[in-house]
């Protein structure tokens, strides 16, 4: 099977925050008005990403790596992971606040749900005037104190909220309280897993009337209740890749692109982009792939050599 950059169909999702601007910025078929996040990688169960372009469109991300796992994944990876899919990969369009929520490490996601667990980290790509992000506490804090705000509803006055620009970065380990607020569209790269405990949410109902599950009792032993940094600062030079995060589930950059960027990789992981400004294209054995804003791109490990060029913004992401 030869193998060659990969994309995917978006895995599209309703949610009771989101709205429509993941089709007006970011070019997805949405046909909701509130849809939430975009699935761009995953192999979550029962949201597994599907290949959209080339002789490979149809196939499953999960078919291609049990037929190709060290090709796709890479070697080091292929060793830590198997034929697991270390990654997920999202964009959100928060047009209302999200709840206020937690994620287990990988000790606690393992023994409760048989999961990973859910480090993250969030780029933001557009933010409307005066828009926030809550990231951990305001100052260190305890379980008692945080069950007594959070019975009295004044659990807002603990947490640490930030005004956001485009561009901002956020690396959110485990136990980190956190919500995306009101009118942000953020890219997300995260550990495979989709375990939320939700602590608060704002006491909103659905169509329906009723109110989603909170996971107060589960968050309890998930959360760290020290003040954390979370904010990343980068810089910014032109056609290199500069380091965001660098942690042990994933290595993120950015690359500004003004021209043609040659990249040579050991073979050792995957490399995905996501295209957060702009446009580009790869140039691969003598195949020229194009791509826009929005767009996210999974190199398989074997494609050790290839050209980036274009004018616009990368994440470029993989595994050390």
């Amino acid at each position: 099977m030869k193998l060659y950059p990969l994309q995917f169909e978006p895995i599209l999702k309703e949610r009771i925050w989101g709205g429509e601007k993941l089709k007006t910025i970011l070019n997805k078929p949405i046909t909701s008005k509130i849809t939430g996040e975009s699935w761009e990688i995953s192999t979550v169960e029962g949201d597994v990403s599907v290949v959209a372009n080339g002789d490979l469109a149809g196939k499953s991300l999960n078919h291609l790596i049990d037929l190709n796992p060290e090709e796709l994944l890479g070697n080091k990876v292929y060793q830590k992971f198997g034929k697991q899919f270390p990654l997920l990969f999202k964009y959100l369009d928060a047009r209302e606040d999200l709840s206020i929520q937690v994620h287990p490490n990988d000790e606690l996601a393992k023994k409760r749900h048989n999961s990973f667990g859910k480090t993250e980290m969030w780029y933001v790509m557009q933010a409307d005037k005066d828009a926030e992000l809550i990231v951990g506490f305001k100052e260190d804090s305890n379980a008692a104190l945080y069950l007594e705000n959070l019975k009295n509803k004044t659990l807002l006055s603990i947490l640490d909220k930030v005004k956001v620009e485009v561009g901002d970065v956020f690396f959110l380990e485990t136990g980190t309280v956190h919500a995306i607020g009101a009118g942000l569209v953020i890219a997300e790269i995260q550990q495979t897993s989709d375990i939320t405990y939700r602590l608060y949410d704002f006491d909103r109902v659905d169509a329906a009337g009723n109110q989603r599950e909170l996971h107060v009792d589960l968050a309890l032993d998930a959360i760290n209740y020290n003040k954390i940094d979370t904010y990343k600062q980068y810089n910014k030079d032109l056609n290199q890749s500069n380091s965001m995060v660098d942690c042990p589930y994933f290595t993120t950059n950015f690359l500004p692109l003004n021209g043609k960027v040659v990249v040579n990789k050991s073979g050792d992981s995957f490399t995905v982009y996501m295209c957060v400004e702009g446009d580009f294209e790869i140039e691969y054995e003598g195949v020229k792939f194009k791509y826009i804003k929005g767009d996210t791109i999974l190199i398989p490990a074997e494609l050790k050599t290839f050209v980036i060029s274009g004018k616009g913004s990368l994440l470029e992401i993989y595994i050390s």
